[in-house]
């Protein structure tokens, strides 16, 4: 398969999720289900947006587009937060779609011109891109009030519920930290550049923690002692009245799940918690959160052969029988589901099921350098940001690498982010 065949591929797999994703009446696309979200057509249109400044118009805003300036400008993320862009005058729904389709068009035609020599950097920037807003679609719908409006699940492997409260040890020691343009072309300007670091030794989690493991934290009363708590969280603990993961009924038991109530599965890895509740199970649990960098090691770095692995389990693409990924689970897969999957130390599920929440703020490595979308992350370092690593169920597989790193606030929770803890030796 040559580079620009495989582009055209991972370009089309994203088209036919998004469009999966928006596939409602008008009505649906235009509601905002929460000031947290866009409402659906904001997030196809600027799809299309992206894809037309990258791949048409080179990244300059200057040349002229398809949209009118005015239009266009209703669709920078910079310029109007999520809360407000619902009262922006957005294309329709058929219009943001017509959008899109003319776009794709275009953007063929300038993938058949590409050179043979390019690594396609700027498509695969722009697959990036659309598979992660297909991600933030699906926060709002599960965000979204009313009956199911998705369709059925795919099904998940069974569980090994006694590697839940395990852990394993990662002994300390030099390894190879990010990722150079060479060995990922298409890895992002906050991932590069590989750069060797020492790291001491410490254990990690096997698995993500659980939602059995986190109903023993609500049970013994995790939520009303300030004593496991940091300051800041539990300012906002109080302030936000926190008492379990978002989406549970209130002491836990059952959950709503994109508009479906259900039992909580015990073996679950647990979801919807934001970086202060993660730091107060931690500190309950008698553990920590991982620094990125360790969670780095223990998911790619392989002691015997003193490289890095593509992925946790070596060079092989993602399958379901290693990960879960892709989003048609609508759902975490039971601790213990992907031996497979395992790394050289032997963690379990560290890409897919969960984001990671890490304890590390969002910082450049040494010898960053912006990519051509500069604002990708430049403006986040040194804000109010953790880091979270790994991915979710909902992640698109193609674009999911250990070096890939994600960050929100510490108190966001509409996201699809759990925990996984660390301790050290």
């Amino acid at each position: 398969m040559t580079s620009r065949e495989r582009l055209a591929g991972e370009l089309a797999r994203a088209r036919t999720r998004t469009l999966r994703l928006v596939d409602f009446d008008d009505a649906e696309l235009c509601r905002q289900y929460d000031p947290l979200m866009s409402p659906l057509v904001w997030d196809l249109a600027h799809i299309g947006q992206q894809e037309e400044l990258w791949l048409l118009r080179g990244g300059d805003p200057g040349q002229p587009g398809i949209l009118p300036p005015a239009v266009e400008g209703l669709y920078d993320a910079f310029e109007h937060s999520r809360a407000v862009r619902v009262e922006l005058p957005l294309l329709s729904p058929e219009g943001a779609r017509s959008y899109c389709a003319t776009v794709r068009s275009a953007a063929l035609d300038a993938l058949d011109a590409l050179p043979d020599e390019s690594d396609g950097f700027v498509f695969g920037m722009v697959i990036s891109h659309e598979n992660q807003h297909d991600e933030t679609m699906l926060q709002a719908l599960n965000l979204r009030p009313g009956p199911p409006l998705l369709r059925e699940p795919s099904a998940l492997p069974a569980g090994r519920p006694p590697v839940a409260g395990t852990s394993v040890p990662v002994p300390g020691g030099p390894f190879v930290l990010g990722v150079d343009a060479a060995d990922e072309p298409h890895s992002l300007d906050n991932e590069r550049p590989a750069h060797v670091v020492d790291v001491p030794g410490f254990r990690i989690g096997r698995v993500p923690v659980t939602n059995g493991e986190w109903q023993d934290f609500i049970d013994d009363g995790g939520y009303t002692q300030s004593r496991w708590w940091s300051t800041r969280g539990w300012q906002h603990r109080q302030r936000a009245g926190l008492a379990a993961p978002q989406f549970w009924s209130s002491g836990g038991r059952t959950r709503t799940r994109f508009g479906h109530v259900e039992d909580i599965p015990a073996d679950e890895p647990v979801q919807h918690v934001s970086y202060f509740e993660a730091e107060a199970y931690a500190a309950w649990a008698g553990a920590r959160l991982p620094t990125e960098v360790e969670w780095e090691k223990a998911c790619a770095w392989d002691p015997v052969t003193g490289f890095r692995r593509r992925y946790p389990w070596g060079a092989e693409e993602p399958s379901d029988a290693r990960a879960n990924l892709g989003g048609g689970a609508l759902r975490p897969a039971p601790v213990g589901a992907y031996p497979a999957g395992a790394s050289a130390y032997g963690a379990e599920h560290m890409l897919g099921d969960v984001w990671e929440w890490t304890a590390s703020p969002l910082r450049p490595w040494p010898g960053f350098v912006p990519m051509i979308y500069e604002r990708y992350s430049q403006p986040f370092f040194g804000g109010d940001y953790r880091v979270l690593r790994g991915g979710s169920w909902a992640v698109a597989p193609t674009i999911l690498r250990p070096s890939f790193r994600n960050w929100d606030h510490p108190y966001r929770r509409q996201i699809f982010a759990g925990v996984r803890l660390a301790w050290d030796i």
